[in-house]
C-alpha cells in the first residue's frame, strides 16, 4: 500500500560507481577520485597519468607543490602534486590545464593520505593570471553571476553542483524502489497549469503568415504555445496509465519578482499517484522521499560541514508535524499578535518561516486544507466531514525553516462537474482544458500529487540564501547570461 511508503526502509542503490567496477571504461582517462579510490596501501612506483587544472602553486628552493583538481574530488582541494625540481612547475598558474605523469605515494602531510610525485609535465592550456576572471581572492556572488561561464570553477558553486547531482540521484533511487515510472513531460504546452498567466510564449523568429494563411491561423503549432510552468497536468494523464509517475525537469515562469526564492527557469520534482484518496498518503511520500535523500551517504558527503549533517539528521529522525490552515491562522494570531489576520488571508513568506520555526519546532511543517480561493482550479474541494461548506481544498504546503514553502501538493479533482465549475470560477477557457477534463470521463480514479522546487531544496539543505546560487545558470527578469 502507498500509505506505508514512509515506513519502508529504502535499500541502498544497487548501482555502484567505483573504480573497481567492471563497467568502468578502459578508454577514458582515470579521474583523480578514481585514482585515489584505487591508491595502494604501500608505496608504489607504477607510473600513471593524471589530468586536471591547477588550483594553486607553491615554489620553494628545492621543490615545488601544486594542488590539482579535475572536479571529481568532493572537497575541491584536489590532489597535491610534488615536483622534485622547482623548474618543473614553470608556467603553471591558477587555472592552467595539465597532464602529469608520475606515481601515487603516501603523503607525510596532515589532512591527506596520498600525493602525486610528478616526473613529467605537459601543459595543455595556459591561463594568464592577470587576465583570468577567477582569482584567488573571494568574489562576490554578483561578480560570479556576470562570469557564469567560469562560475563552476569556484569551490562554492562546485559544491552546489555536486549537491544537486547527489540529491537528484537519491530522489530517483527512492522513486525507483517505490514503483514510480520516470516520465519526460512536454516542455512546450498550450495551457497554463497554474492559471496565473506568468507564461513565456513560444514563437519562431519569423511568424509571417504563409500563402493562404490568415495571421490568426499562422501559429507555428496551430495554436498559441507556451513554455511549461509545471508538468502536473501532463503527469496526471500518464498516471492514468502507469499509476505512479514522476519527473524532474525544467519549468519556466515570467516571474517579475526579484526575490531570493524566484527564478524564471527552475527545476521541479513532480509526482502523481493514482488510486489515492487520502491526503496523508501524499504527505507520507513527500516526507519519506526527502528523508531518504538527506540520509543518503553520497548526498551527505557533499555537505559543507558536520553541523549541516547533524542538523539534517535531526530533521530526518522525527515525524514532521501536520496542522490545518485554520490552526496555522490561530497560531499566528496567538504567537505574533496578528489580531487583524483573518481566515482566508494568504500566509506570507515571513509567516511561513515563523510557523516552521515555532509551530514546527525548527522542523519541516505540513499545513493542510487551505481556502479554496487561494489555490489552483485542479485541487479537490473538501466536501466531507472536514469541511461541509466546500470552502477549503484537500491540499498541503510543506514549510521548512529559513526557506518557507518547499513543496505544494493536493488531491486532484476527479469529479468532472466540480472540475468544470472550478475552471469557470477561475475564468479559464474550457476548450483549452478539454483534454484534461476528458481524463475524468474515461476511467477516472481518485488521485493526487505534488511539486517540489529543486532549487529551494538545494538552498535549504546546502545553506545558500539565494536560489540564484543553487542552479548552474540562473535566469531572472533582465538577466540571461550564457
Amino acid at each position: 500500500m502507498l500509505r506505508s511508503l514512509s515506513r519502508i526502509r529504502i535499500q541502498q542503490s544497487k548501482r555502484q560507481f567505483t573504480t573497481s567496477s567492471r563497467w568502468r571504461s578502459a578508454l577514458l582517462p582515470r579521474t583523480i577520485r578514481q585514482i585515489l579510490d584505487a591508491a595502494p596501501e604501500t608505496a608504489s612506483t607504477t607510473e600513471i597519468t593524471v589530468n586536471g587544472w591547477i588550483k594553486s602553486v607553491r615554489r620553494q628552493k628545492a621543490v615545488a607543490f601544486a594542488q590539482l583538481s579535475d572536479g571529481t574530488d568532493l572537497n575541491s582541494r584536489g590532489l597535491q602534486i610534488v615536483f622534485g625540481k622547482p623548474e618543473m612547475a614553470e608556467g603553471l598558474d591558477l587555472g592552467t590545464s595539465v597532464s602529469l605523469v608520475g606515481a601515487i605515494v603516501k603523503s607525510p602531510s596532515k589532512g591527506q593520505s596520498y600525493e602525486f610525485a610528478a616526473t613529467s609535465v605537459k601543459i595543455l592550456g595556459t591561463c594568464i593570471p592577470e587576465e583570468y576572471p577567477i582569482q584567488k581572492k573571494a568574489h562576490t556572488t554578483e561578480y560570479l553571476r556576470e562570469h557564469a561561464n567560469f562560475r563552476p570553477r569556484t569551490d562554492e558553486i562546485a559544491r552546489m553542483l555536486r549537491l544537486r547531482h547527489a540529491a537528484k540521484r537519491a530522489f530517483e533511487d527512492y522513486y525507483e524502489v517505490n514503483g514510480f515510472t520516470s516520465i519526460q513531460a512536454p516542455v512546450i504546452t498550450n495551457n497554463d497549469c497554474e492559471g496565473g498567466g506568468e507564461v513565456f510564449r513560444v514563437l519562431p523568429d519569423q511568424n509571417d503568415p504563409g500563402d493562404g494563411e490568415s495571421k490568426e491561423s499562422s501559429h507555428f503549432f496551430g495554436n498559441p504555445a507556451y513554455l511549461t510552468v509545471s508538468s502536473q497536468l501532463h503527469l496526471e494523464a500518464f498516471a492514468s496509465a502507469f499509476s505512479r509517475v514522476y519527473t524532474l525537469q525544467p519549468a519556466f515562469r515570467a516571474e517579475r519578482s526579484h526575490t531570493n526564492r524566484h527564478l524564471s527557469e527552475f527545476w521541479m520534482l513532480e509526482a502523481e499517484m493514482a488510486f489515492v484518496n487520502d491526503l496523508s498518503v501524499i504527505m507520507d511520500v513527500v516526507e519519506a522521499s526527502i528523508k531518504h535523500v538527506i540520509r543518503d551517504t553520497a548526498f551527505q558527503e557533499t555537505l559543507a560541514s558536520d553541523s549541516q549533517r547533524a542538523q539534517l539528521d535531526s530533521m530526518a529522525s522525527v515525524p514532521w508535524k501536520r496542522i490545518t490552515y485554520t490552526e496555522a491562522v490561530e497560531a499566528l494570531r496567538q504567537g505574533l499578535g496578528v489580531d487583524a489576520f483573518e481566515w482566508g488571508q494568504n500566509i506570507s513568506v515571513e509567516q511561513e518561516r515563523w510557523l516552521a520555526d515555532n509551530v514546527g519546532g525548527g522542523q519541516p511543517l505540513f499545513v493542510t486544507n487551505y481556502p479554496t480561493n487561494q489555490k489552483p482550479f485542479y485541487m479537490r474541494v473538501n466536501t466531507d466531514e472536514s469541511d461541509t461548506t466546500g470552502s477549503t481544498v484537500a491540499c498541503f504546503d510543506l514549510l521548512v525553516p529559513r526557506v518557507g514553502e518547499l513543496v505544494g501538493g493536493s488531491l486532484r479533482e476527479e469529479r468532472v462537474d466540480y472540475l468544470e465549475a472550478a475552471l469557470n470560477k477561475h475564468g479559464l477557457p474550457a476548450d483549452q482544458y478539454e483534454w484534461y477534463t476528458e481524463l475524468r470521463r474515461f476511467g477516472t480514479t481518485p488521485h493526487g500529487g505534488f511539486g517540489l522546487g529543486f532549487e529551494r531544496f538545494i538552498s535549504w539543505v546546502g545553506g545558500w540564501e539565494n536560489v540564484r546560487e543553487c542552479i548552474p545558470a540562473p535566469r531572472w527578469k533582465g538577466r540571461c547570461v550564457l
